[in-house]
């Protein structure tokens, strides 16, 4: 089949229970090219390690992993670089270790895109978030009806939860440069999306190709939302790597950073039920074009959270029956 022209990009750390998800999700893609499977387990203390080298032997010549005997998160360096400067791929495509892919021809329809269209930076598809223990379905990523492509400014002002990690495609020649604000940043995704949205076009499919998990008490996003203290500290370094990009882009979308920042600081106030601060100063103008639907949602957390806890166990339910 030619020269490898898709690198999957893995990062797995204490993912005993989902790795397999996404190593077989990977396995299952049909394409009329050739790919392989970076691997990188960063001395994982469960099994994780282990699961990996039994499809190693089985896969020896598509599956690549990098096993670390000690954990290089903890000692402040890239694991996402150490595992993306192996690639061969034109393309690098995105999953980490507790996510997989839902569409066997996601792969061959991003690079179809993107091959025909080389303006595009990144290509990026729906998906669906699950629950972590049981895979129960909570709720569609799904930022637009219908194919779209995101200029810049809607990409800032999404925030790092407008696109799913493991739905990123991109062409690797624009991980050679890393500005500051990548090099930096408190998360990968979200200053990569922004990044290459400065470089080309953000191509939107509006596929739900992916699951991502939520609700592991382990995970980054477990650990660095479980108070609201760690939830402001990470939002102060948000607010420090937007100060970056806007330097870095010469002030040209200093508008939207700012409005970014502020709504950040609105969510904030929102999760600590300051309401009354949230409805005035310079935060009533962002509160009231929150819409009818976010604000009642609000009013019904505010003042009768059992309600709204009921009405969420609700809508879910009805969904699964949906779908079953």
């Amino acid at each position: 089949m030619g020269k490898i022209l898709v690198s999957i990009h893995c990062l797995a750390y204490n993912h005993e229970q989902y790795i397999a998800d996404a190593i077989d999700s990977f396995l299952k893609q049909k394409t009329n090219f050739k790919f392989e499977i970076l691997i990188h387990d960063d001395a994982s203390t469960d099994r994780t390690a282990d699961i990996i080298r039994e499809y190693e032997k089985k896969y020896p010549n598509l599956i690549k992993p990098i096993y670390q005997t000690e954990n290089q998160y903890s000692k402040g360096v890239s694991v996402d670089h150490l595992n993306m400067i192996r690639a061969k791929g034109k393309y690098i495509a995105i999953c980490e270790g507790d996510d997989y892919w839902l569409d066997p021809y996601k792969l061959q329809k991003q690079f179809d895109y993107m091959e025909k269209h080389p303006e595009c930076s990144l290509c990026v598809h729906g998906g669906n978030v699950v629950n972590a223990s049981d895979k129960k379905f909570e709720l569609y990523n799904r930022p637009n009806k219908g194919n779209k492509e995101f200029s810049v400014e809607e990409v800032i002002e999404g925030g790092g939860g407008l696109f799913l990690t493991n739905s990123m495609f991109y062409p690797l020649k624009f991980r050679k440069e890393r500005p500051d604000f990548l090099v930096n940043a408190p998360v990968g995704d979200y200053p990569l999306v922004i990044y290459l949205s400065l470089l080309g076009t953000v191509y939107y499919m509006d596929e739900l190709m992916s699951s991502y998990r939520v609700g592991d008490s382990t995970s980054w996003t477990g650990r660095t939302f479980s108070d609201i203290e760690t939830k402001k500290q990470h939002f102060r370094e948000i607010e420090d790597m937007l100060d970056e990009i806007n330097l870095y882009t010469n002030y040209k979308y200093g508008d939207v950073i700012d409005r970014k920042k502020k709504s950040t600081q609105l969510f904030l106030l929102l999760e600590q039920g300051k309401f009354k601060e949230a409805k005035t100063g310079e935060y009533r103008e962002l509160y009231l074009n929150l819409g009818f639907k976010k604000k009642s949602i609000l009013f019904i957390d505010q003042y009768s959270p059992s309600i709204s806890k009921f009405l969420r166990f609700v809508r879910r339910r009805i969904i699964n029956w949906t779908m079953i």
